[in-house]
């Protein structure tokens, strides 16, 4: 597929979305500007709020509060929001094959900066996030998964990248917070097939539960791209964006030269319905399609796929989903992946326990034919300790690991720290 004519026809797309969804705002009562903001649990805005309204922690960190008072007056009077968080994971596993266990940590600073039109809401900002991750023990979580014959990864951000940025882009809002613009550097499971419980911070932690439901080679964090959003109706909304795949988080400047000179690029775009404007996460149905060049660099052959996700929210307790996923090639791992679930949590904000199943089907192009179907099952329980502090217990059973010829299941299990300040 030509790279040049694509790009062409996704920015056709965005921009004739642009003034379709601006018309229809413009014929919406007055109440829909507080349409929540477009994205995932973890992108930088969204995380900074949503850390906001823990509710009902085991205990509270009340020595800290002239410290948070000092972030609100910061944010009140330069328009500059920050936060600073570290995450721990431990992993054990009876697997014959590869290390046995794994370990690492994640240090973060990430925010954002209202630079323009903070009081009009139609606010222009700077989102930044730099990283520090790293291993504690002989390897990091990501390597786990395919090292004890699991075509699969737990939870890819946890390696031994050392500094990173992931997040370093112009976020844009219009027609007061409809419709957003975020251009620079990206990460794009933030604007692509988003839903409740795809944090691997927050939620599960294998990758099948994710973005794409592991059918997906998703590009690197710090992607040089653009993305565009808004809401059609104060139910429906639509998001379209491209970037750079060959984008490397340790040394994002580089991405400017791959870019425009490599050529190869991740396109997407999703249109999705809620029900209620407030569950926007929680309550949601999307389409998600997506394109992406061969990679020279990897070798990965082009390809594309589609993502149907569903997920209900009932009783404001219960969170049942479903997920599948197809791709044609394109490196992932899975080529069909079916996700099922629920998440149960009686008060919103507070703890949560989730449970999912996956079945999925090995992409033949990326490893070879004839490997068996894997079944995976994961239970966890995020116990709010604090309303800043919050530990997740986790166990796994991976079923006929396609890799591993001398075992037919894999049991693992972890605990998973955070602290956010």
């Amino acid at each position: 597929m030509n790279s040049a004519n694509t790009i062409g026809k996704w920015l056709f797309l965005v921009l004739i979305l642009g003034p379709a969804i601006a018309l229809n705002a413009q014929q919406e009562n007055q109440k829909s500007d507080s349409l929540p903001k477009l994205g995932s649990a973890d992108q930088v805005d969204n995380r900074l709020e949503l850390d906001q309204i823990v509710q009902e922690p085991l205990l509270e960190l009340n020595f800290l509060s002239p410290y948070f008072e000092f972030k609100k007056r910061v944010k009140t009077k330069t328009g500059l929001s920050f936060a600073t968080e570290y995450s721990s994971l431990f992993v054990g596993t009876n697997a014959d094959l590869g290390e046995g266990n794994a370990s690492s940590g994640i240090w973060k600073f990430y925010g954002s900066w209202d630079l323009v039109g903070r009081e009009s809401g139609n606010s222009g900002a700077l989102v930044y996030k730099v990283e520090h991750r790293h291993k504690y023990g002989a390897i990091p979580p990501k390597s786990l998964g395919l090292g004890m014959g699991y075509v699969g990864f737990i939870s890819p951000p946890f390696s031994n990248d050392g500094w990173r940025w992931t997040n370093l882009y112009w976020r844009q809002r219009f027609m007061k917070g409809r419709i957003s613009l975020v251009a620079g550097f990206l990460d794009v499971t933030d604007f692509f097939d988003v839903y409740a419980l795809a944090s691997p911070w927050m939620h599960f932690s294998n990758f099948t539960f994710s973005t794409g439901a592991a059918a997906i080679n998703v590009p690197n964090d710090a992607y040089l791209g653009l993305a565009a959003g808004g809401w059609l109706t104060d139910k429906v909304y639509a998001i379209a964006g491209f970037g750079d795949i060959n984008s490397d988080p340790t040394d994002i400047f580089n991405g400017f030269d791959t870019f425009f000179n490599t050529n190869e690029y991740f396109k997407h775009v999703e249109v999705g319905i809620t029900s209620s404007k407030d569950y926007m996460l929680l309550d949601n149905i999307h389409v998600s399609f997506w394109q992406r060049d061969a990679t020279s660099a990897t070798g990965d052959p082009n390809g594309w796929g589609l993502v149907f996700s569903a997920t209900k929210y009932i009783k404001e307790t219960y969170l049942p989903f479903f997920r599948y996923a197809y791709t044609k090639d394109a490196g992932s791992l899975l080529q069909h992946s079916i996700s099922t679930g629920l998440g149960y949590q009686p008060i919103q904000g507070s703890h949560l326990l989730g449970f999912g199943l996956n079945w999925g089907q090995v992409n033949e192009t990326t490893f070879q034919e004839g490997l068996d179907d894997q079944i995976t099952l994961e239970l966890f329980y995020r116990l709010q300790l604090s309303s800043k502090v919050a530990i997740t217990p986790d166990v796994q059973y991976m079923i006929n690991p396609a890799l591993n010829p001398e075992q037919s299941s894999i049991f693992l299990y972890s605990l998973r720290a955070r602290i956010v300040l």
